[in-house]
């Protein structure tokens, strides 16, 4: 007798083995058997005639450090068959620090992450954070170590070199959030304060990590990647880490031969993408330039009441039609405008519209921003890159403000609908490696990502004719189609499409 059996799919194990036929039995939180199971008992059988059977997928990069207890943001998840977060990304989330520390990763991260509210406001450490998590979600929860976090809390915004007393700090902090759990360090080179972080910084704080990986939002993407690059690689080759380079995106000519050549170099490398050709990020880290103080709003709020910058605003004509308002906390009946059109409707022009903004909100905004390689060449780019061994998917959902990008409700159901059904950039069986036993292995997940006895039962039922997403720019948070039954720890989280209120969700440590 079984508490679960799923019976009659097709059965994609993420080993890369062809789907084939099987039943799927669960006792407890755990896979009991895969198999012909004819006549097995069970407590509940879901009929999983015409479906594939799938184990949970890893979304390698989500912002939903406080917005996982939203179950809003768990339907999303489920709804395309994501059964972890990797939460602690771009270098700046909640923990290990400070109340203040906490307060500063809440207001700069706004636009991103927004306010912890389910927890206590700080001190935070990571122990205490993944044991919010544990079990009061419907999904789990992997956490990163962010850099950024650790260096405010040792240096504050100080834009200097670390000391080695500064460092001696970091790195306790970094061993400590390791032995609570942590499943690698986290590092955001374009935000603050992790801009100011020298290589010799980072891979000082990577030596610990015992295999798990460093995972950066490099200094620089699309044709600059090679910049970017270069220090990836000479973190890993300077502490000896694992290497895992966020939302990778740009033109495929320039990114693949990058990733090759650090595999030549022994570089560990891997890298997550999403499926779609438009960013999201804080507004001030777009329009503004380096000398704006950032991570101290109100010397920053002082620049842009001067005329410092009016020199700067007039070159960045071609920028405002490519920018949409996605979180405009004070002026929401901007979000979903762009830029242009916010202008317009308030009557000025794009520039005094956007220091408005960057003002009123005390630089809290966020935006959607179309890129540079917005058209066929850069959907070429997307296929090529997705298609190379060391991918991982990501969604760098975010799921703050009123318009956020439709990624963070749809990139998973897109790889699958228009990758593998429309495009035949994957088979069924690669877009589970890339989807959910890659990224697991990565992460230290050493129980998931498979369908094998023993494993525990994160399990996916989706229609292989439906599957595919709904969300779009201009209606971002519409739900994702085809996938209808989910469990987590073996508990049934989703069934009919809906959320069945159980929280099996655990916050995962490294196996």
């Amino acid at each position: 007798m079984f508490d679960v059996v799923i019976s009659g799919g097709r059965v994609l194990d993420g080993t890369g083995a062809p789907p084939y036929r099987a039943d799927v039995a669960i006792a407890g939180d755990r896979i009991a058997a895969v198999g012909r199971l004819d006549g097995a008992g069970a407590a509940a059988v879901i009929d999983a005639a015409g479906r594939l059977v799938a184990p949970g997928f890893v979304d390698c990069h989500a912002h939903g450090d406080a917005a996982v207890f939203d179950r809003g943001v768990q339907l999303a998840a489920l709804r395309q068959g994501v059964t972890t977060f990797v939460l602690g990304q771009d270098g700046l989330s909640f923990a290990p620090g400070s109340a203040g520390t906490v307060a500063y990763a809440s207001r700069y991260f706004a636009a991103v992450n927004g306010p912890l509210t389910a927890l206590s406001e700080g001190p935070l450490t990571v122990a205490e954070l993944l044991g919010g998590y544990d079990r009061s979600v419907a999904l789990n929860t992997a956490y990163l170590l962010p850099h950024g976090t650790i260096r405010f809390d040792v240096m504050g915004a100080s834009p200097d070199a670390a000391s080695r007393d500064d460092l001696a700090l970091m790195l306790a902090r970094v061993e400590r959030g390791l032995s609570e759990g942590a499943v690698g360090l986290s590092s955001g080179l374009e935000y603050l304060p992790g801009r100011y972080a020298t290589a010799e910084e980072l891979a000082e704080l990577c030596r610990p990590l015992a295999g798990l990986p460093y995972v950066t939002h490099m200094r620089a993407y699309g044709a600059r990647a090679g910049v970017g690059m270069a220090d990836v690689v000479e973190i890993a080759q300077l502490s000896g880490a694992a290497a895992h380079v966020s939302h990778l995106h740009g033109p495929a000519d320039v990114l693949l031969p990058l990733i090759d050549e650090a595999h030549g170099k022994d570089v560990d490398l891997t890298f997550d993408t999403y499926p779609y050709l438009r960013a999201s990020t804080i507004l001030a880290m777009v329009v503004l330039p380096p000398s704006v103080p950032g991570a101290e709003v109100d010397k920053a709020l002082e620049m842009l009441a001067s005329t410092e910058l009016d020199a700067w605003w007039t070159g960045l004509a071609s920028t405002w039609p490519r920018l949409t308002i996605s979180h405009a906390p004070g002026l929401e009946w901007a979000e979903g405008l762009t830029m242009v059109e916010a202008a317009g409707r308030a009557g000025v022009d794009p520039a005094a519209f956007c220091r408005r903004l960057l003002v009123e909100t005390r630089l809290q905004a966020g935006c959607v921003a179309a890129r540079p390689d917005e058209g066929p060449a850069g959907e070429e780019s997307v296929r090529a890159v997705l298609r190379h061994p060391s991918h991982t998917g990501g969604s760098d959902g975010i799921y703050v403000g009123g318009h956020p990008h439709p990624r963070g409700f749809g990139a998973f159901a897109r790889f699958l609908g228009r990758h593998v059904r429309e495009l035949g950039d994957w088979t069924w069986e690669q877009a589970v490696v890339h989807l959910a036993s890659h990224p697991a292995r990565r992460f230290g997940m050493r129980d998931r990502g498979l369908l094998r006895p023993g494993f525990a039962a994160d399990v996916v039922v989706f229609d292989p004719l439906t599957v595919g997403d709904q969300a779009t720019y201009d209606a971002p948070r519409t739900l994702a189609s085809g996938v209808d039954d989910v469990l987590v720890s073996g508990q049934r989280v989703l069934a009919a499409g809906e959320l069945t209120g159980a929280t099996p969700g655990r916050a995962l440590r490294p196996r």
